[in-house]
């Protein structure tokens, strides 16, 4: 069928949209009264926390909402044709050929058994009648348009064969076979490592150039979005509560709630003493529990009874021109430039001394060369590469990298999970490398936790949430019976900021922020003296994260904790450690004070690092630097330095020299290390990477 070809204003118009889920209790409405629009060429971003109703909106555009769900009101245009008009065989028609929805997980939509390239070719061939050689040609060149290399390897491969980051352009490939109008993108760079997003990112806009193609780019992300779409609608517990252009929404927010967002992300010039984050005080209202009047009204700063709280808000127009409008009945009386008088400076914990030393830590693992059927030779995977490094008490050391880099390896040996294959672990001057953690002493297994990434995987679902920190304290040996260890328990809640009613819960009754509290409170039910944070806040929404990490750096103040903090978020990095360790293919390729890192001179991998995360800012500017390429194996490294295959340095150092030999460790000044070839003179010509857009460059 061919596409559809009409004048029309907007590829997507979406107006005064409801949509509900009915269950055997009640109907329980997800969106109301929703309105969005689409122009051609053009991509809109939809922000907000999980729950508001982001993917709900998307799912009703490609009406795959499920047996429960239903458009009550309202409706849906694309190209000028109301959709609900439209009968099975023209939506059919439209979504995959003129509508093309990218989903958060790559491997969702993947057949696992089946080559690439016969699933990219399937679209054309069942959507446009292709013939097979004219869809392997098309497959051909979206697979190069998405800057995959060895393109014909790739159709002939597997999606196992993979990475995470070449399933997702895989994924990108597939919807736009068809060359769509338009292209929903669900979260669609959530699980890949900052740098791929980064590729990803950039690739979704060049191809939105070249083929024209109208974007409605959904994500929690707001510095995302700020890099890739043209006008932004922010959601909040299923309504829009703010429209308008990026420029003005950014820099003239006019909803409490987007004020409120971005006070709880680390912008450039956050500190976690002078200038903390604010996080967004109160819970997320559930579906069947809104408040009367507005929504966010419970907890924003502004919020009067009788006015907030009465009849329905509706979108307001903030200029009279109809491109910026805000849900909100006192957006005209706020003073949007006053200061923040919320949020209290800190006093900063004072530095101690070494609580834990590591030198020349390695950890290898033999594995066999046919991994399926074992046998034959065995291969070295080199997971960890003469680590090095000292962390004190009171200190948060951040240790950042890609997937693969090594962070987790060393985690698992600290804790005792695995054993060194060489080196040293001291803890407070005894060595720990050796021990595994079912050898270890009770004393040792509570002075080192862990906070994981994922809060859901780490709790007992069957379990309360008192007994479960009940029964730590049990395996540390602390407490004299019974009462004094739910005294102790109520009191570990406390320190997490959970209500004390919380005791008696399951963790299936708790929301993500609130398991990860659990998580924290039961690392440090043993008095932990280093707690490892893996990723901690990374499966959180943004206004948990400033609440969780504000709640982890509170503790450590005073509980005096080594906090080691796994992350790939270099600016939550930025905002609350003291030094950074930026790990590559398992080697430690800079060490220094946070100050020293986020300032030129860098590693190269620092740099492009920098350079990829999103930051909400337009008063920030960046130099553009895109990594080529994948990781290397761990199994299969390149020789001389690890990071020699994707440094845009390289031609820089004399004589092949990145190609022979492992760079040694340099000190450029006391509290600054890096393992480079660049001469002095190259580094000192390094400028920095992020740079407040006014005279003064980024701190």
């Amino acid at each position: 069928m061919s596409k559809i070809h009409d004048n029309f204003e907007h590829i997507l118009e979406i107006d005064k949209l409801s949509i509900s889920f009915f269950t055997r209790l009640r109907e329980i409405p997800a969106v109301m009264d929703f309105s969005v629009k689409v122009a051609p060429g053009e991509a809109v971003g939809l922000v907000g926390e999980s729950g508001c109703g982001k993917s709900t909106v998307a799912l009703g555009v490609m009406r795959d909402l499920g047996k429960n769900g239903r458009i009550v009101g309202g409706s849906i245009k694309f190209k000028g044709r109301d959709m609900e008009r439209m009968s099975e065989e023209e939506l059919r028609d439209i979504r995959g050929n003129e509508i093309a929805m990218i989903y958060q997980e790559p491997m969702a939509s993947l057949n696992p058994a089946m080559r690439i390239g016969k699933q990219l070719m399937e679209v054309p061939m069942i959507h446009e009648g292709l013939s097979e050689h004219e869809a392997y040609q098309r497959a051909l060149e979206v697979v190069t348009d998405v800057k995959l290399p060895d393109p014909e390897r790739m159709l002939k491969s597997f999606p196992h064969q993979l990475s995470g980051g070449q399933q997702q352009r895989i994924v990108i490939a597939m919807a736009l076979m068809s060359k769509p109008s338009l292209l929903i993108l669900d979260e669609p760079t959530t699980a890949l490592d900052v740098t791929v997003e980064a590729a990803v990112v950039e690739l979704v806009k060049d191809l939105g150039k070249k083929y024209g193609t109208s974007m409605l780019f959904i994500s929690h992300n707001l510095g995302l979005v700020l890099e890739t779409c043209d006008r932004i609608c922010v959601m909040y517990s299923g309504e829009a509560v703010e429209r308008g252009d990026i420029e003005t929404v950014f820099n003239k927010m006019q909803h409490p709630y987007t004020q409120a967002l971005f006070r709880s992300i680390p912008l450039p010039g956050a500190d976690k003493n002078a200038r903390p984050l604010v996080a967004i005080p109160g819970n997320f209202p559930l579906p069947h529990e809104r408040p009367p009047g507005c929504n966010f009204g419970p907890r924003c700063d502004y919020f009067e009874a009788g006015r907030c709280d009465h009849g329905i808000i509706p979108m307001d127009d903030v200029d009279g021109d109809g491109q910026h409008e805000s849900r909100c009945v006192k957006f005209r009386e706020i003073d949007w430039n006053a200061p923040i008088t919320k949020a209290d400076t800190k006093q900063k914990g004072e530095i101690g001394r070494v609580v834990l030393k590591m030198d020349k830590l390695k950890k290898y693992y033999e594995v066999a060369a046919n991994a399926l059927f074992g046998g034959g030779e065995t291969r070295v995977v080199k997971a960890n590469e003469t680590l090095s490094f000292e962390a004190r008490e009171s200190e948060t050391l951040a240790i950042v990298g890609e997937s693969g880099c090594g962070k987790s390896t060393f985690a698992k040996v600290l804790m005792g999970l695995e054993t060194a294959t060489d080196g040293i672990i001291e803890l407070d001057g005894k060595p720990i490398q050796d021990i595994p953690i079912n050898h270890r002493d009770t004393q040792t297994v509570a002075d080192v936790q862990m906070v994981f990434q994922n809060p859901f995987d780490t709790l007992n679902p069957s379990m309360s949430v008192g007994r479960q920190i009940i029964r730590a304290l049990e395996i540390f040996n602390i407490g004299d019976g019974d009462a004094d260890r739910r005294d102790r328990m109520l009191k570990l809640l406390d320190l997490v900021k959970l209500p004390r009613a919380f005791a008696d819960r399951m963790p299936r009754q708790l929301s993500g922020g609130q398991k990860q509290r659990v998580g924290i409170a039961r690392a440090f039910a043993g008095g932990a003296r280093i707690v490892v944070a893996d990723e901690p806040v990374s499966a959180l929404d943004v206004s948990v994260q400033a609440a969780v990490t504000d709640l982890l750096m509170e503790i450590q103040r005073e509980e005096k904790t080594t906090l080691l903090f796994i992350s790939h978020d270099l600016s939550i990095v930025r905002y609350l450690s003291d030094r950074v360790m930026v790990m590559y293919l398992g080697h430690v390729v800079e060490l220094g004070s946070t100050d020293d890192v986020f300032a030129p001179p860098y590693h190269p991998y620092t740099e492009a690092l920098l350079s990829a995360v999103p930051i909400a800012d337009t008063h920030v500017e960046k130099e553009h630097i895109v990594l080529e390429g994948d990781i290397p194996s761990a199994m299969n490294p390149p020789p001389g330095c690890p990071f020699q295959t994707r440094c845009r340095w390289k031609d820089k150092v004399a004589g092949g020299l990145c190609d022979k030999e492992v760079p040694p460790v340099r000190q450029l000044s006391d509290s600054h290390q890096i393992k480079c070839h660049l001469s002095d003179e190259e580094l000192a010509k390094m400028t920095p990477v992020i740079k407040l857009a006014t005279a003064t460059a980024a701190e």
